[in-house]
């Protein structure tokens, strides 16, 4: 019988469990509809689940009636979004992960202070739009260290840069590696963008990697985090790594000839999709399981505050509950 290598930790991060409780306690105490700009979360699991307890799903605030509530996604929105809610009169949950809050306020520190902004991440990416949209004058989106080399700007000596939070940490460190090659006095966080959950599922899937013969990660396309997992496996040691949604994904064809496979699961992923991808992988010979514990998660957040007034003002618990299925 083969064998699974079960990476810890794995799945929801503080930030994903805090938007999609927000989202579910929304429905229970106002009622659907409850709108919600973009996913809540880069999962097509929990995006559907939501949608059946009557979450709408839009791509921009147009799409929301005048006067409707509506919860910003977990990947954070611009200022000039917050204005045309307000405009609009909607009413806002801002369930915005509070690590990508703390980007958006050192976009503001440091715009304040006259420097260009080198923001590192993926153009196009929800939460690079958010941030971006902070000082739109004076960022500029870098993806990569290639990328970094055509960065120019007014003052040489008054450079900074900020990161995406859900992006690899070592091909991070290879462009900021650069960027310092080219601008002496970069300057950049106090602490690490790259959020504590990235940072720890990555970390575990290196250190898996190397006794695997084949990696799945669980986790959608568009999730930065759970593509960013593939190629660290990869980058680590596994000779092949897949990305699927659920077990249905897997290709029986991946393992033939494996003895180990590695799995893991980005952190928007709840793990009931994990419980089903390892019944799927006992039906293929591989029942044998070991989890690998390389860190422990400790942090959690309380929802937002617009939420939890909600809450309190209807007599309701305003702790955030576990989600882990």
């Amino acid at each position: 019988m083969g064998k699974v290598l079960l990476a810890a930790p794995r799945g929801y991060c503080a930030g994903v469990d805090r938007a999609v409780v927000t989202v579910e306690r929304a429905l229970d105490l106002y009622g659907p509809p409850i709108y919600v700009r973009k996913e809540i979360v880069h999962n097509k699991h929990v995006v559907d689940s939501l949608a059946a307890r009557g979450a709408v799903f839009v791509q921009e605030l147009d799409q929301v009636p005048a006067g409707a509530r509506v919860v910003f996604s977990a990947h954070g929105v611009s200022p000039a979004v917050r204005a045309e809610a307000a405009r609009r009169g909607l009413v806002t949950i801002d369930a915005t992960c509070p690590l990508v809050t703390k980007v958006h306020r050192e976009v503001g520190k440091f715009a304040a202070q006259g420097y260009s902004i080198v923001l590192i991440g993926h153009a196009g990416h929800e939460e690079v739009e958010g941030t971006a949209g902070e000082a739109p004058d004076c960022i500029q989106v870098v993806g990569s260290p290639a990328e970094a080399e055509r960065v120019a700007v007014p003052d040489p000596s008054k450079v900074a840069y900020l990161t995406q939070t859900t992006l690899s940490v070592d091909e991070t460190a290879d462009t900021v590696a650069r960027l310092r090659q080219r601008f002496a006095a970069l300057t950049g966080p106090a602490s690490d963008d790259i959020c504590y959950a990235t940072q720890n599922r990555q970390g575990a899937v290196k250190q898996i990697a190397p006794q695997c013969d084949v990696m799945i990660v669980v986790g959608s396309a568009n999730s930065s985090n759970s593509v960013r997992l593939v190629e660290v496996a990869l980058h680590h040691g596994s000779p092949a790594a897949y990305r699927v949604d659920g077990p249905a994904e897997i290709d029986p064809t991946w393992l033939v000839g494996a003895a180990t496979v590695g799995l893991t699961s980005g952190a928007s992923v709840p793990e009931i999709l994990v419980a089903a991808v390892l019944q799927r992988l006992a039906g293929l010979g591989f029942g044998d399981v070991e989890e690998v514990v390389a860190a422990s998660d400790a942090l959690a957040f309380t929802l937002p505050r617009e939420l939890r007034v909600g809450l309190a003002e209807a007599g309701r618990t305003v702790d955030p509950l576990p989600h882990r299925a």
